[in-house]
């Protein structure tokens, strides 16, 4: 606020600033009774925008097909629907995307990129990080640039920190396909006999999520003829 033009927000947000004392030229002083109402604000906001992320109204966070688990925004990269703000949309994607492009959000056939996700594994339970699961994405993958399976941890949002070089894999590092040109991959704390080429590791006592993105998604993506497994958990 300090350093910026005073128009860069729109009056509205600088409005709201200013409801708290954040003005630009004035030192921003909260006194207790402010650091309070802030602090207890803070994490009012941080749960609201949790439930809103992480068990979502259907309409703002649909499942892409009714019988597997992943979800996909329904929202314009702008989040507009009929001339009104999808704002649990806007919340739910800042909160784990932080931002936003058309290339992102709307994107043309073979270009850009999508980005399902998983929160759940196929019987609706959260995913844990000391379990095993596996999931198969039948082949052709429809991604003409390359796609990639990422894991997140649930509370920082952030990359899930493992012993592995990256918190994922990508089709550029050399997983293997099964006969019928299939991926399965694994996600848990050790790789199965055999499978460390197709393994991405998790850690015990942390929940996550993962996002598989294709860049470049293909026809068979967007009329849905392409259908991604669901996440299984294996018996040990």
């Amino acid at each position: 606020m300090q350093s910026e033009p005073a128009d860069l927000f729109e009056p509205q947000l600088t409005g709201v600033f200013a409801s708290i004392g954040i003005k630009k030229g004035r030192p921003f002083s909260p006194d207790a009774r402010m650091k309070k109402l802030l602090t207890e604000a803070v994490a009012i906001g941080n749960a609201t925008a949790r439930a809103i992320a992480f068990a979502p109204r259907r309409e703002s966070f649909p499942l892409i097909f009714p019988d597997r688990q992943w979800r996909d925004f329904t929202a314009s990269y702008d989040f507009m629907n009929n001339g009104e703000m999808a704002l649990d949309s806007r919340t739910l994607w800042y909160y784990i995307a932080i931002g936003v492009s058309p290339s992102m959000g709307t994107p043309p056939v073979g270009q850009g990129s999508v980005y399902p996700m998983l929160f759940r594994d196929s019987k609706g339970n959260y995913l844990e990080g000391d379990k095993t699961y596996s999931v198969t994405l039948p082949g052709p993958v429809p991604a003409r640039n390359f796609w990639a399976l990422t894991v997140y941890d649930s509370q920082t949002r952030s990359l899930l920190e493992t012993d592995q070089r990256s918190a994922g894999l990508d089709s550029n590092s050399g997983p293997k396909a099964g006969p019928n040109g299939s991926y399965t991959v694994w996600f848990g704390p050790r790789a199965p006999t055999g499978k460390e080429s197709n393994w991405i590791q998790t850690m015990p006592g942390t929940k996550y999520f993962i996002l598989l993105r294709l860049f470049g998604p293909l026809e068979p993506w967007f009329n849905k003829t392409w259908k991604p497994g669901d996440l299984e958990q294996v018996v040990d």
